[in-house]
């Protein structure tokens, strides 16, 4: 009796922890039996913003449909649904996606607060980034259409218009650079901080950032 207790506890481990290698992660099935569309399999860099761009399909659809709530769990080689309203099986990535529309980090660092949480005894519009080194990047090209020295509790902050509806918002910076009514380019250094408050909004609606960025 008790070698087998032994032998069973030695399978146990074997499979656990010694046991097949692990396969690429693929989500269910859509809930709609029968809904046209077809599956994208991630790439690496690849962001839910970037395939929503591909196909044309609205990022919040995609989520919905793919019940993604987390943007930190999308993994190379996962499959993601991709809904075709027009029921068009041979559904083909759309010639409007740029590289240009890709959103980039603004501050090299690490998430400290995410999209939702609740900081400061507020529930959190954006995220909140500590940084490895101080330089505030443009997150997209845009205008510059707001800049305040003291906003709210959120100090020095600026918000960029990027043309197409987006928009992109930077506070509790220690030094800003730019002034309301500038052109800036993607990538080009608009700040300094130390921690960083980034919100990139769809109009006046504040989107989880980490959806857009790579």
């Amino acid at each position: 009796m008790r070698y087998a207790i032994v032998f069973l506890i030695f399978v146990f481990y074997i499979l656990n922890f010694t046991g097949c290698a692990p396969t690429p992660y693929v989500r269910p099935i859509p809930p709609s039996v029968g809904m046209p569309g077809k599956y994208h399999r991630v790439e690496r860099g690849q962001t839910i913003w970037r395939i929503s761009k591909i196909y044309g399909v609205d990022l919040d659809e995609i989520t919905r449909i793919n019940h993604i709530s987390d943007a930190t769990n999308i993994e190379v080689g996962q499959l993601i649904f991709i809904p075709n309203r027009q029921n068009i099986q041979t559904q083909t990535p759309s010639i409007r996606y740029s590289t240009s529309d890709d959103f980039t980090w603004p501050l090299k660092g690490k998430v400290i607060v995410t999209f939702g949480q609740t900081f400061n005894n507020m529930i959190n519009k954006g995220i909140n980034i500590q940084s490895y080194g101080s330089d505030v990047v443009a997150s997209r090209s845009g205008k510059v259409v707001f800049f305040d020295d003291h906003f709210g509790g959120f100090g020095k902050t600026l918000i960029i218009d990027h043309g197409d509806g987006f928009s992109t918002v930077y506070a509790m910076n220690s030094q800003v650079f730019i002034k309301a009514g500038d052109h800036v380019e993607k990538g080009a250094m608009i700040a300094k901080a130390s921690t960083l408050h980034f919100e990139i909004r769809k109009g006046h609606i504040p989107q989880n950032p980490l959806f857009y960025l790579p």
